[in-house]
């Protein structure tokens, strides 16, 4: 490879990050698209937000198949990913048979509950293992602990204490123009920049990986 070719060689135009979600009443399509807001903000990469709900819908499908990265929602309903979710994950088992056709994507995932708790830590598990089954590369999130001394407040990020995925939590009784509070989209919006990030180095060292492969031994 001479100099002057090597920039032109390697060169990444953008990444494409896809935001796959179901969300029951409104309050975890708010968290993705705080997600994908936060991929967005990163310059050149593309965002697809998809909703889950009709696995039958050919264009998911596609728009999953073309993703360097996958980002997974759904909110947490009885301590796991809701059904419809679980259905869409079920669905994808063809992927996976298919010589693990998703394998080296990167992933990540967010949950909003009702409770505070509301054994969100337990959906995101699941959403890691689902992840892994496919050999994907799962990111996590980088931000300390809010709200965790005497002088941290609600509108800390990472006020509920997470770093496999990004966590919400929206009252019951208040609809998605309320909830969940805006320290926690902060905080969705975070982890789909942060995604975006390493999905760009992902890319450009197997732009490299690829390059040298392609030249000639001397």
């Amino acid at each position: 490879m001479t100099e002057s070719t090597q920039p032109q060689d390697l060169r990444i135009e953008s990444v494409r990050i896809a935001v796959a979600f179901h969300s029951g009443y409104g309050h975890t399509a708010r968290q993705a698209e705080a997600v994908a807001d936060g991929a967005g903000s990163v310059q050149g990469t593309v965002v697809d937000l998809v909703n889950v709900d009709d696995p039958e819908d050919q264009a998911l499908w596609l728009t999953l198949e073309a993703a360097d990265a996958i980002i997974f929602g759904a909110p947490t309903y009885m301590g796991s990913p809701s059904a419809v979710f679980k259905a869409f994950t079920e669905r994808t088992s063809k992927v996976l048979a298919d010589n693990l056709r998703w394998r080296d994507k990167i992933a990540a995932g967010f949950t909003t509950s009702g409770g505070k708790s509301g054994d969100k830590f337990n959906t995101l598990v699941d959403l890691t293992v689902f992840a892994a089954q496919h050999g994907m590369i799962w990111v996590g999130l980088d931000l300390p602990a809010g709200w965790s001394t005497s002088n941290g407040t609600e509108d800390d990020l990472n006020r509920i204490g997470s770093w496999l995925g990004a966590m919400a939590q929206a009252n019951a009784d208040q609809g998605p123009e309320l909830a969940p509070p805006g320290s926690d989209l902060r905080t969705a919006f975070r982890l789909g920049e942060r995604v975006a990030e390493i999905t760009w180095i992902h890319r450009s060292g197997t732009a490299i990986q690829q390059s040298a492969k392609l030249q000639p031994v001397q």
